[in-house]
């Protein structure tokens, strides 16, 4: 059986990215499931084994022809962007510049079919921004880079998937950007996503926006009535069995316990919170509807710890477990 090959791009260099991903491939397990390749830039992939008193080889290639794959070599599509004596734990717009095109060339080589699928380590949002890329993080990166308009941000952890219908937005501009047809595309991603990953007739509960889901009328102003029933209509409409709005306090308990496949959580505190209450080493981001596999560590690039080689490389093994899992099956 081949093994998939996982681009990991570096995210952040002045973050945990760097310490994290040589943990991660530090582990056998990691190389039993697929051949991975960092994307970044292989001088600080060396910086970063003093960090961890590694003594794994950096090899770094322009070509995925030059990768070789054993369990003592990283494999660093060298991007060399960045100065040897990068600054630990703080916001650049150079370490934000190449964070950016760590990314750009993951996608580049999944479109092309070199890599089967992406999973990135941590990028940090101003010094994207400062580096002259204003986008809000990674998910929309990636959908402006495949061209994806329809799009959403899966989280998963033990026992709960849940799917966002608005992300890095303010919770006014959420509310307004909520809409029948928005709703009816996220139920649709993710019982496809679900589908396509072996479970069949997914079972997706859709949240509410308000206290009880609205209680008739009696909180908010009509809003799961005029944005979301429609919506939910539509997909059982289609044989998607969706069941909504429910009230976001005990729909979370509910899905957890099995009695939901995934959940649809309209906005990004409602969705993230239940799933970081589960642990933030457990957390995975995935980016559904874009023509390529991608995954992602569910958590920040704790600048406050970087360079101290006591960030936990966990969120991201399991994202690069995922990522095996989403290959389609013949591909491995």
């Amino acid at each position: 059986m081949i093994k998939p090959i996982i681009g990991i791009t570096m995210g952040d260099s002045a973050g945990v990215g760097p310490e994290i991903i040589l943990k991660s491939l530090g582990h056998a397990e990691i190389h039993d499931i697929c051949r991975a390749i960092v994307i970044g830039d292989a001088k600080i992939l060396e910086r970063a084994k003093t960090f961890i008193h590694s003594d794994m080889d950096i090899r770094s290639i322009s070509t995925l022809n030059q990768a070789g794959f054993s369990p003592n070599v990283i494999n660093c599509y060298d991007l060399d962007l960045l100065p040897k004596n990068l600054p630990i734990g703080q916001v650049s717009a150079e370490s934000g510049h190449a964070a950016y095109k760590f990314v750009e060339k993951a996608v580049e080589l999944a479109l092309n079919k070199e890599i089967d699928a992406i999973c990135t380590a941590p990028l940090n949002k101003e010094a994207l921004h400062k580096g002259g890329h204003t986008y809000p993080g990674h998910t929309e990166i990636l959908a402006d880079l495949t061209n994806t308009k329809d799009f959403s941000m899966m989280l998963s952890a033990p026992n709960l998937r849940v799917i966002h219908v608005t992300t890095h937005v303010g919770i006014i501009d959420a509310i307004k950007m909520i809409n029948p047809q928005r709703v009816f595309e996220v139920i649709r991603l993710a019982n496809d996503t679900l589908t396509r990953a072996g479970i069949e007739q997914p079972k997706i509960a859709v949240c509410g926006i308000n206290p009880h889901a609205g209680e008739s009328g009696l909180f908010g102003y009509g809003e799961e009535e005029e944005k979301i029933i429609p919506a939910v209509k539509k997909a059982q409409g289609e044989g998607i069995d969706a069941v909504g709005p429910l009230p976001a306090d005990t729909l979370f308990f509910r899905a957890v316990r099995g009695d939901f496949d995934v959940v649809v959580a309209m906005y990004h505190d409602q969705g993230h919170g239940p799933v970081k209450v589960l642990g933030l080493d457990a957390g995975v981001n995935i980016t559904v509807g874009l023509p390529i596999i991608r995954t992602s560590v569910d958590h920040g690039t704790a600048f406050d710890i970087a360079g101290k080689g006591i960030a936990d490389e966990r969120s991201l093994m399991e994202a690069i477990r995922q990522a095996v899992g989403l290959v389609p099956k013949g591909k491995e």
